[in-house]
């Protein structure tokens, strides 16, 4: 009994979970700059560790004064989108009142957002941050928690088993009259029925417990599969291996995927171990069906060596995932020319010193970061970078790379953490579209017209500066990796960050 407590306890915290933010490896928490009319908000939400859960949500207002703040967690898609539950408010700060902090319950896995009411000096807005939520894990009992627990168990077993045999021998006797042999007897014999009684129901429920445990965890979240295939200098990526691992979280064909920036995924390449070259890739499809869907790409010259490979693809419920792999590139690998919505850089290795706050691009331009003087893991940041022409001066010529100012992908040394991001923030575009207006209109599917390579405001001349919202999620090293476009060519600057 001993060894079958604690077994079954440890499934108490059945519903534990990680949410890697929009898709990313490694990073759970949520960064996203909103424009709501008039208001701007930076937005930090910290998602819950158990679902349902609660998640604490962070923002700090700019623009006009906000006076108060309500939050609500909606489906991002389906019936339950069209009945919100009621909202919470949120509490503004008694030091600073344009930050505002809260809580919110949310209570299944899949594709949320948190719909955010603003009040403030210029009238009411709204606007929406998606949230991708999913069971990753399940989490052993606290060996304290587990103890404690069981000598509790152990304690109502023996207690209900004494109270069982005392009732058997003295519950007809009067006051101070002294059980007879045969009572006594009948009593122990009864202890013995009872204690095998209690412990088989504790066998049986603790191996009911073991099968609710085991159907559930065939629910975890597990990344769609990817398959790769390297023939020559064309890669081809299988998404899917449905006829044995059919899961929840997984699309039937590329219908059921949305673009993203015009791409159905975004692949980036990083050579291990020291992140000396990097490219940013677009395979498109070739086919696909009910069992498996498939991409490919004509790769560019790529230095020989071991790649680390991270998916990124939008389902059509605005669930995102990053999906991983690995490739060998052999040495004189015939390749073709880098497509124009390609990107790539080629930095020094990791081991030859940390890359400074001005990175130069082969055609002259630099890339500056504005680098804070000292970066500390779980913590909000708004990271700006410049893009200079060769004459040290802000670039003039500055285009829209996919739809945006600039991509970012910020990676751990140790490729424990990926996220792409843009300037909104860490959500895929068509998860941002589908939780604010118009978002339900984008037809991002195969065949649709959801290319959104032109984005609202992207008719304007575009600054040379960009911004880029985002906190680490833990201590160590990590390389940033920066594109931005002008007149036609794709730049991608390399940095490179302590955290603490």
């Amino acid at each position: 009994m001993k060894r079958m407590l604690p077994q079954a306890i440890r499934f108490l915290l059945l519903f534990c979970v990680a949410i890697p933010a929009h898709a990313h490896i490694g990073s759970k928490d949520i960064f996203e700059q909103v424009d709501a009319g008039p208001y701007k908000l930076f937005v930090t939400i910290r998602t819950p560790t158990v679902i349902p859960g609660v998640a604490t949500l962070e923002i700090r207002s700019s623009g006009a004064p906000v006076n108060a703040i309500h939050i609500t967690p909606i489906p991002l898609t389906g019936e339950g989108a069209k009945n919100p539950p009621a909202s919470d408010a949120m509490q503004a700060s008694t030091d600073d009142p344009a930050f505002f902090t809260g809580s919110l319950w949310l209570m299944g896995t899949g594709s949320w957002q948190v719909r955010l009411q603003i009040d403030g000096a210029a009238g009411p807005a709204t606007a929406g941050v998606p949230v991708a939520a999913m069971p990753l894990a399940i989490l052993p009992m606290q060996r304290p928690m587990g103890i404690a627990l069981g000598v509790l168990g152990l304690i109502l077993t023996l207690g209900m088993v004494g109270i069982v045999a005392a009732a058997v021998r003295e519950a007809r006797l009067a006051p101070g009259i002294v059980p007879p042999p045969e009572r006594r007897r009948r009593a122990l014999i009864t202890s013995a029925v009872t204690l095998a009684f209690l412990v088989f129901l504790l066998y049986g429920g603790n191996k009911w417990w073991n099968v609710e445990a085991a159907g559930y965890a065939k629910d975890i979240y597990q990344p769609s599969d990817l398959h790769i295939t390297l023939t020559g200098n064309q890669l081809d990526l299988s998404i899917g291996d449905y006829s044995e691992k059919k899961h929840r979280w997984e699309a039937d064909s590329t219908r059921d995927f949305l673009l993203d920036h015009g791409k159905i995924m975004h692949l980036y390449a990083i050579r291990q171990p020291g992140m000396d070259a990097a490219f940013h890739l677009h395979p498109e499809p070739i086919s696909g069906g009910a069992s498996d869907i498939h991409l490919r790409t004509m790769l560019p010259t790529m230095p020989p060596g071991a790649y680390k490979l991270y998916a990124d693809v939008v389902q059509r419920t605005g669930f995102p995932e990053t999906l991983t792999g690995t490739i060998t590139i052999p040495p004189g690998l015939a390749a073709t020319p880098l497509a124009p919505d390609d990107a790539s850089a080629m930095p020094a290795p990791l081991a030859s010193g940390e890359l400074g706050p001005a990175y130069k691009l082969p055609d002259g331009y630099t890339m500056v970061w504005d680098r804070p003087t000292s970066i500390a893991a779980n913590t909000g940041y708004t990271f700006r970078f410049h893009l200079l022409d060769p004459a040290g001066h802000p670039a003039s010529d500055i285009q829209p790379y996919l739809g945006m100012a600039g991509h970012a992908a910020f990676v751990k040394a140790d490729g424990t953490t990926f996220a792409h991001t843009h300037p909104d923030g860490s959500a895929a575009m068509p998860a941002l579209m589908l939780a604010n207006p118009g978002g339900s209109d984008m037809d991002g599917g195969m065949g649709g017209d959801g290319d959104m390579g032109d984005m609202p405001g992207m008719a304007q001349a575009i600054p040379p500066t960009v911004e880029f919202p985002y906190g680490f999620p833990g201590p160590g090293r990590y390389r940033i990796f920066i594109q931005m476009k002008h007149s036609g060519t794709v730049e991608t600057g390399v940095f490179d960050a302590e955290v603490h």
